[in-house]
């Protein structure tokens, strides 16, 4: 007889607020229901929450490296999800994806020289070149006219591009958008690199949040052994299992003169991940993966929640099918409003602001909550949209 699949409650998170949560301790004392920066309200899985248990009744807390035990759950889990067959001594490990990404930008870019990437993005590809003195190069994502999803923009890209420029940056699946690129998609942006030298940083930290049945991950460093070579991507356990405040991630790179590069620059600068970060790593690539896909099932529920109301009772809105991740992109540029943030959270919803990722008038939706919180969340929306100037009635068109 077939085990009971285990049941997890992501109806009943624990409060959050006085507890140094950057998320909720934003709108301290205020009535705002924060859905922005991207963690989610739920426990991580139980096998997480024993290791980590586990390490601190061990009682001692010094220096820590990455263990055996740990590298191999980790190049065993890209082997057994995503077909990486990666070796050890490929693994750069850090303490987050952001300090990583800053000095991927250094050591693979020299002062005045170009960093590519496509807008809407995540807001450090927007910062990381600008903090290294490196050129930062946008080229916009476009709509695609036949499916209405995003997908870049070649011609733009082409246009953005220069001599001076040595690294792109890919999101996939992409944050904001929600877009989990296709192979084609993916070899003809390898070719791209290829044709113009580019290091490509593959930022790939949603792959385990896929929500539409029959879509997978592929990884840009699969695609062949040339784009692998100059291909640095970066992933971490902490946003499929709500461990950012863990602080560990890692880097797989083939290529040993680009993994030198990348150390010689982390040298001095990016500290050891923690000793619970590693415990909490190989515990969720281990242990994880029945609560993982429970996880997806409530999320894809919260996405068509959200999809429905928002299609339903904020016309005026448009909000783009979500493949991948807990985020959503609302364009509300139709409500002719100066400051859409600071519109919502006035009607007491605490949105991320487009401007941050490169495009005013849209709106980044986090629905990696419980259901009652999202639908309550949800109200005081249609109430912003309904009160915004270029409101329009449910069952009426867009003006």
């Amino acid at each position: 007889m077939k085990d009971p699949e285990p049941v997890f409650d992501f109806d009943s998170p624990p409060d959050r607020r006085d507890t140094g949560s950057l998320k909720w301790d934003r709108y301290a004392g205020r009535d705002i229901i924060p859905l922005w920066v991207a963690d989610m309200d739920f426990r991580s899985p139980p096998s997480v929450i024993e290791a980590i248990r586990s390490r601190a009744e061990h009682g001692v807390f010094g220096y820590t490296v990455p263990n055996p035990a740990v590298v191999d759950q980790t190049l065993e889990y890209l082997r057994q999800a995503h077909g990486l067959a990666a070796e050890p001594e490929w693994l750069c490990w850090t303490p987050g994806m952001v300090p990583a990404l800053n000095l991927a930008c250094r050591a693979f870019a020299e002062e005045g020289e170009g960093v590519l990437t496509c807008t809407p993005v995540y807001p450090p590809f927007l910062s990381a070149p600008i903090n290294g003195a490196r050129s930062l190069q946008r080229a916009p994502l476009q709509l695609r006219p036949d499916d209405g999803s995003w997908g870049f923009d070649w011609e733009a890209m082409e246009a953005a591009v220069n001599p001076s420029t040595r690294i792109f940056i890919l999101c996939n699946p992409h944050n904001p958008v929600g877009r989990v690129y296709r192979r084609d998609e993916l070899e003809r942006l390898a070719a791209f690199c290829e044709r113009h030298d580019l290091v490509l940083i593959a930022d790939e930290i949603h792959c385990d949040l896929i929500l539409d049945d029959g879509l997978r991950h592929i990884p840009a460093m699969s695609l062949g052994a040339e784009i692998a070579d100059r291909t640095v991507t970066l992933m971490s356990p902490s946003k499929t299992y709500n461990l950012p405040g863990l602080a560990c991630a890692f880097a797989i790179i083939p290529n040993a003169t680009l993994r030198s590069r990348l150390r010689r620059t982390f040298r001095g600068i990016i500290t050891e991940v923690n000793a619970f970060g590693y415990a909490a790593c190989r515990a969720a690539y281990r242990d994880g993966n029945p609560w993982r896909l429970a996880l997806i099932r409530y999320l894809r529920e919260n996405r068509d929640v959200l999809a429905r109301s928002v299609a339903e009772q904020m016309p005026a809105v448009r909000m783009s099918h979500v493949e991948a991740t807990y985020l959503a992109w609302l364009d509300v540029r139709d409500l002719d409003l100066d400051r859409p943030a600071e519109h919502f959270a006035q009607h007491g919803v605490g949105l991320s602001n487009g401007v941050d990722f490169g495009a005013p008038g849209y709106l980044r939706v986090n629905f990696g909550c419980s259901r009652a919180l999202l639908r309550e969340g949800m109200e005081r929306m249609v109430r912003a949209a309904a009160a915004a100037p270029g409101a329009v009635a449910p069952g009426e068109p867009p003006r």
